[in-house]
């Protein structure tokens, strides 16, 4: 999903920080972790990242995901002034009240929402791996259905199709996955098959066109095949739910620019202020630098003006690389220099979050 920084034009400045960002990545027990979950809504991660700026923490990396109306985040943090950890533990019951208090403001009666702080763990579990964990304990994958069933041979279609059939004869239940490929696509499907407490005894995978096929022989874990239709519907709405969580849209902007408390602050509130919104984006601090990767559409989801995106672009400073992801056009590549003022500012609707990492975390975790 990266752009390729050999392309003629990409600034050293943004090469550098795309190989640091290669590098393999967890949530470090060296901050302290906060995970949130609840229902999404415009403004709702600035929200919480103007009130971590209000409470002195320092925002060094971010993951997460919004899927279905629901909203699931991993933010690492650390102590503003003295780096490290928050310790004290009336502060963190501080930072946990004013975050509980900022999710829940517009939450309907019933709806479920999550604020848990975790200092420094032995807890290793891939991030990417422990959103797909926590948007599936928030139910995200009740409306999922993928194809209605009217394409009869699947022949031309680009939307996600999941079918399981209970063999008997064999002890096994099989699962047929079709769908776009796409980066990290496998790693998606079996995360969701073991959460939900399946062992996959043979697999097979095949790619045709833009197409990939995934066939999996499973049984739950105390051995048995799936018995009934409700329990195959369920595991078929998680698996197109998975495969679709991570679905990037609009425009690309991978950005590197001096790190600084409160610079998330101002960024994200330069896409709000020419009404843009992020659909998914990676960020990081190394050292005295931070790099991401923000994609943004207009207010309602369509393709954003090329002209706001580029003004934007001059707005942020640092180096700036817009990539166009729309079919018919081509990659622009463009650098802003400028530096930010002294006070960050802060705002935005709908931010997701989400940090780079292998594929080398066992699902053991």
């Amino acid at each position: 999903e990266l752009c390729d920084t050999r392309r003629r034009g990409v600034p050293k400045e943004l090469q550098t920080c795309h190989k640091r960002k290669l590098r393999p990545c967890h949530i470090s027990t060296e901050h302290t972790a906060l995970e949130i979950t609840g229902r999404d809504r415009p403004g709702l991660m600035s929200d919480i990242s103007a009130a971590l700026y209000e409470l002195g923490c320092h925002i060094t990396a971010a993951v997460a995901w919004t899927h279905n109306g629901r909203m699931a985040c991993i933010i690492q943090v650390e102590d503003g002034l003295k780096g490290g950890p928050i310790m004290v533990q009336k502060r963190l019951a501080l930072v946990q009240e004013k975050l509980e208090s900022v999710v829940e403001g517009h939450h309907e009666n019933g709806d479920k929402r999550s604020v848990l702080l975790t200092a420094p763990a032995a807890d290793r579990t891939h991030t990417e791996r422990r959103l797909h964990q926590m948007m599936y304990a928030d139910k995200d994958y009740e409306p999922c259905q993928g194809c209605d069933g009217s394409c009869r041979h699947w022949n031309g279609c680009k939307k996600t199709h999941v079918t399981v059939e209970t063999c008997k004869e064999k002890g096994y239940s099989l699962v047929n996955v079709r769908s776009r490929d796409r980066n990290k696509l496998l790693f998606d499907t079996v995360c969701a098959l073991t959460d939900m407490q399946y062992v996959v005894f043979h697999a097979a995978v095949s790619l045709k066109g833009s197409m990939a096929n995934q066939e999996y022989f499973i049984r739950r874990q105390d051995g048995c095949s799936l018995v009934s239709e409700t329990e195959s519907r369920k595991l078929a709405q998680c698996l197109v739910a998975a495969i679709e969580r991570r679905v990037s849209h609009g425009v690309r902007l991978d950005i590197c620019t001096e790190n600084k408390m409160g610079l998330l602050w101002y960024l994200t509130r330069v896409f709000r202020e020419n009404g843009l919104s992020i659909t998914r984006t990676e960020i990081g601090t190394h050292g005295e630098r931070a790099s991401g990767c923000f994609y943004v559409t207009d207010a309602s989801g369509n393709d954003a003006n090329p002209r706001t995106v580029e003004l934007v672009r001059q707005q942020i400073g640092g180096s700036v690389l817009v990539v166009n992801k729309s079919p018919n056009s081509s990659v622009s590549v463009s650098r802003s220099s400028g530096e930010m003022e002294e006070r960050p500012r802060f705002s935005l609707g709908n931010l997701l979050w989400s940090q780079l990492e292998r594929l080398t975390s066992s699902f053991g975790h």
